[in-house]
């Protein structure tokens, strides 16, 4: 059986003259040939931004590129049947496709309403800071460019828990909706400012049943629809737990096949939350390891002062590896972005050292560190690099297979090492993965029994020339350069 391995197939500066979903159908050979098992697309429904939305600006979730709405048919990836084309490129080839699902919020309204609300504190969302008033939000949504198909369901203030613009006001603020399923937030898991259920846009209240139906509606459509295998569902910490847990468990029972499900729950400072939160899934839900993305990140900042033998310390994969999904970066935190937490040129090849070629977790790989990106925005421009290295890397996790033999060699703060076995035709050899954020080369005396004797290794990505021999016991030392990574492969003939 193959690891399983994904991959994130866009990022947030994508643009619509790329025609993403071409590419994915062209490149979806090429992805099963890398060894992914699942390819993570973009929301692709209509977002209020029309062919500029990213799509976590859901306007309507049943408008895949098919409709005129926002000013546009096709989104910024594409048509309907374009989508539908990349999923059976990928589905052709053995790679599962998962759609980005955007459950918190919906934007762009298409009418004015007359609500009552109370005016929030932004700091203390528990904390009302007016009383009672009316304003005129963008609260209804009829979606005149479908007319109804699929759905005639329409969204009005009682299907919202709060808004953040006021148009008779021409004000923005965090306005709490006061409607008939009650005058306060939801209960969310994240306790941030008193209650994180409110993000951005209309906050969709789940405590409205009709709500509930039209969504659990339209998942089981989108996957009779479209054959998707999985959903990553975004921004978990806003919406209510219980929600999730019903609406997944739907997703389960409607399907044919087991669904491939993880959840974005951002947290940085450490894991209780996540685990918290996946102590309640049901069914079982893997989440992104934040926390351990944070790590990556202050790693390459801090080069040789970083101890790397803690960079599993106190992250998601150390205590619940078979619920991660591990991830150097994402579109939230690329240059320019809200979080951005971009890793450093250098470390990233480290990074992907440690994420693909460790049996614990499912790793995601980022399409910039592929296929690259530029991209500009006030007037700032940005070039990310592909990671020369990857290609390589994917080649020997998919080569891995079902061997979960490792051993780790963590006992340095600036170089450590570990063993793995990849299986060439009918053997299975050994390869020792070292990495070091030194100022100086790194390397570790490491012994494979006496089995092992007189076998030669060569660094396999390049960085370290030449060739090492175990002696007759089978020891040796095993080198990498200064802030770099070399796998030293077995050699064999």
């Amino acid at each position: 059986m193959q690891n399983e391995t994904l991959i994130q197939f866009f990022h947030w500066y994508v643009q619509p003259e790329a025609e993403l979903w071409q590419q994915v159908s062209q490149e979806a050979g090429h992805l099963a040939e890398w060894g992914f098992s699942a390819c993570w697309l973009p929301p692709a429904f209509k977002g209020t931004n029309g062919i500029h939305s990213v799509g976590y600006d859901a306007y309507d979730l049943f408008d895949v590129g098919e409709f005129d709405q926002k000013g546009c048919i096709r989104t910024k990836y594409g048509t309907k049947e374009g989508y539908l084309e990349a999923i059976q490129a990928l589905q052709t080839v053995g790679v599962s496709a998962i759609a980005d699902v955007i459950f918190n919020h919906k934007a762009g309204g298409d009418e004015l309403e007359t609500i009552k609300v109370r005016k929030v504190n932004p700091d203390c969302r528990e904390e009302f800071i007016s009383d009672e008033m009316q304003i005129e939000a963008w609260t209804k949504f009829i979606f005149p460019g479908r007319q109804g198909k699929y759905s005639a369901f329409v969204w009005d203030f009682q299907c919202f828990s709060g808004v953040d613009w006021a148009e008779n006001l021409n004000e923005s603020a965090i306005y709490s909706i006061q409607n008939q399923y009650g005058d306060k937030w939801e209960e969310v898991e994240s306790e941030e400012m008193g209650n994180y259920d409110y993000l951005m846009f209309n906050d969709i209240d789940f405590r409205n049943p009709s709500v509930r139906a039209e969504l659990a509606y339209w998942g089981k459509w989108y996957v009779n629809e479209f054959g998707v295998k999985g959903f990553r569902m975004d921004a978990l910490k806003h919406m209510n737990p219980e929600f999730i847990r019903e609406w997944l468990r739907t997703m389960r029972d409607d399907a044919e096949s087991d669904l491939w499900l993880v959840g974005e729950y951002w947290e940085t400072e450490g894991t209780s939350s996540l685990l918290q939160y996946l102590e309640v899934s049901d069914p079982p839900l893997r989440l992104f390891d934040s926390v351990l993305h944070q790590r990556f990140y202050e790693a390459s900042k801090a080069h040789e002062t970083f101890d790397l033998s803690r960079v599993f310390a106190d992250t998601l994969l150390a205590v619940k590896p078979d619920s991660t999904v591990t991830f150097v970066d994402n579109h939230d935190t690329q240059p320019l972005q809200s979080l951005e937490t971009y890793v450093d040129d250098w470390f990233r090849p480290l990074a992907y050292a440690l994420i693909l070629l460790r049996k614990e977790g499912t790793p995601c790989v980022f399409y910039p560190d592929i296929y690259g990106a530029t991209y500009e925005e006030n007037g700032q421009e940005i070039a990310l690099n592909p990671v020369k290295e990857l290609p390589l890397l994917l080649k020997w996790r998919k080569e891995i297979g079902e061997e979960m033999y490792q051993q780790d060699f963590f006992d340095h703060p600036n170089c450590i090492a570990w063993i793995r076995k990849i299986k060439r035709g009918s053997k299975n050899i050994f390869c020792v993965i070292i990495m070091s954020n030194g100022t100086e080369e790194g390397y570790k005396d490491i012994s494979l029994g006496g089995q092992m004797a007189s076998q030669s290794f060569e660094d396999g990505l390049g960085n370290y020339a030449g060739e090492l021999l175990t002696d007759q016991e089978g020891n040796a030392r095993f080198h990498c350069l200064s802030k770099s990574v070399s796998v030293w492969i077995q050699r064999f003939d």
